[in-house]
């Protein structure tokens, strides 16, 4: 990407633990159902979605737990901070989630929320499968070799 669609692609919420804990087998972009309000508040960049995950409910995909701040100037019309979000995703990327799930045990984690150059909200979520302790631990031997080795090719080259 280019430093113009970088600019257009704004991340507004990233949940960094998510490729620690979890081995990310695909990813899917999905809109989000927001109200007026919770637009207004990621646009000032202050959410979270460390904690939250997407869940099957009646055949549609919902995210659970992600924190959208009130927005300060909206007094009683504002949202509820914590509320149930549901993802716009086409069915046939829907059918595959949910079977993912059900059948081989994946979890849905949300990875980023972001708005794409036409100023939507979207979030980008991951099928994922979730490490075990010794998959940690070779990630971050992983990650620390890597490191040495930049450092090395710095310093002789």
């Amino acid at each position: 990407m280019n430093k113009t669609a970088d600019a257009r692609r704004r991340i507004v919420a990233e949940n960094r633990k998510a490729r620690f804990n979890y081995e990310i087998i695909d990813t899917f972009e999905a809109g989000l159902v927001l109200s007026g309000t919770e637009v207004k508040s990621l646009r000032l960049g202050k959410s979270n979605i460390a904690e939250s995950y997407a869940t099957e409910e009646g055949g549609e995909i919902w995210l659970i737990n992600s924190h959208i701040p009130e927005y300060l100037q909206a007094n009683r019309f504002n949202h509820e901070p914590r509320r149930r979000r549901k993802l716009l995703l086409n069915k046939n990327e829907v059918r595959k989630l949910i079977g993912a799930v059900q059948r081989e045990g994946m979890s849905l984690v949300p990875l980023k929320i972001y708005f794409n150059e036409r100023g939507r909200a979207k979030l980008e979520l991951a099928l994922a499968k979730g490490k075990k302790l010794h998959d940690k631990r070779e990630t971050e031997k992983r990650r620390d070799w890597d490191r040495q080795k930049a450092r090395v090719l710095r310093e002789r080259g």
